[in-house]
């Protein structure tokens, strides 16, 4: 079997000269730390811990089990741990989202099957050195995080509260920005935990839509003068997630091949299904996998607010998305067992409760055969 058609399926037609040629490469803590309870595992787990009153809620062998089960270069996680829905599920107890914000990541990294997470808060102000630092402090030393690039990068809008366009933004994918407001923090704070480095560009106006060279350029230059993310960051790799579908050409793909970035796999309703967007995956070949699974399309392309007032508080799944559990385990698969890593992160805009995914996506991978 070749190797496209065990990663990705049968191969297009486009993809068929990529297909050959890849077959061809082949051969501190500010958190509190004290004793809680026993766990309910029936096998000796590590011990839990409570972070400034917040307890990991307990685990059941068959967690720990399927944990176990996955291939140790795949890390699942969630997009932000802020959620008091996940009680029961996380942590015990009930707590409002200011306290799991300052004291809950300790506690969500205790959790067997979340190995990274997203850390949103930064697409919307640049965060400091020390402040990655901190997050770095309370996890384990083989947790990873999914940083996400300021906006005031890759926003091609200058934008109001409400999330309107008001005028062009100057610093779009700006190398001096990008640099000093993202990379050099993250790198510095978060040291060899840094897994990947979102460039989520925002939907951009059909104006620059139909200059897509231009942009090619810009977003080159950008790339090209980012630093490598190894030693300090072995695991680590920058990658670009788009929101318009304009962007998946082969020129898009050959701009990160040559600067050594890979693509953000985005599973939004603005985006064609995971099938189309795999081509450029294909060219990219042999390389990591970064995934963020965002909304459910039966919300539509502007259904976020839709998806938040129907799944709060988080606790539950209300639209399990099966076919596409099973294709990106699929991916999941073909990609760790060649030995790559695979960073995905789940919303809870994309089924309703993101922890529950993460469990329901690793009984996928596990059925693998791994």
């Amino acid at each position: 079997m070749g190797i496209q058609d065990d990663l990705f399926g049968a191969p297009s037609e486009d993809a068929s000269a990529t297909a050959s040629a890849v077959r061809a490469v082949q051969p501190t803590a500010d958190t509190a730390v004290a004793p809680c309870a026993n766990t309910v595992a029936s096998t000796p787990a590590p011990r839990r811990r409570k972070a400034a009153g917040v307890c990991p809620q307990p685990q059941d062998e068959a967690v720990h089990a399927l944990a176990r089960s996955l291939p140790p270069t795949l890390r699942l996680g969630t997009s932000s741990w802020t959620y008091p829905g996940w009680q029961g599920l996380v942590w015990e107890g009930e707590h409002s989202d200011t306290q799991l914000s300052k004291n809950g990541l300790a506690v969500y990294a205790q959790h067997p099957l979340l190995r990274t997470v997203s850390i949103d808060r930064s697409f919307y102000r640049p965060l400091t050195a020390s402040q990655f630092e901190r997050y770095a402090a309370q996890v384990p030393d083989d947790f990873r995080f999914v940083v996400k690039a300021p906006s005031v990068v890759t926003d091609a809008l200058v934008r109001s509260e409400d999330g309107r366009g008001r005028e062009p933004n100057p610093a779009f994918l700006s190398p001096e920005l990008a640099l000093s407001e993202c990379v050099e923090p993250a790198l510095q704070g978060l040291a060899h935990k840094l897994g990947a480095l979102v460039f989520q560009l925002s939907p951009l106006p059909l104006a620059q839509l139909n200059h897509m060279p231009l942009l090619l350029e810009r977003l080159r230059a950008m790339l090209r003068a980012l630093p490598a993310l190894a030693p300090a960051a072995p695991d680590g790799v920058i990658a670009v997630e788009v929101r318009d579908p304009e962007w998946l050409t082969p020129e898009f793909a050959a701009v990160l091949r040559e600067c050594g970035a890979t693509y953000c796999l985005g599973l939004h309703a603005k985006m064609p299904p995971l099938q189309q967007q795999l081509p450029v995956l294909r060219a990219l070949w042999p390389g990591p996998l970064v995934c963020r699974w965002n909304l459910n399309p039966v919300h539509g392309p502007y259904g976020y607010e839709d998806a938040e007032r129907l799944y709060q508080p988080y606790d539950r799944l209300h639209h399990p998305d099966l076919p596409t559990r099973a294709e990106l385990a699929a991916v999941i698969a073909g990609i760790t067992r060649r030995g790559q890593n695979a960073f995905v992160t789940i919303s809870n805009h994309a089924e309703g409760c993101a922890p529950l995914t993460v469990r329901a996506l690793a009984e996928e991978v596990a059925a693998q055969g791994l």
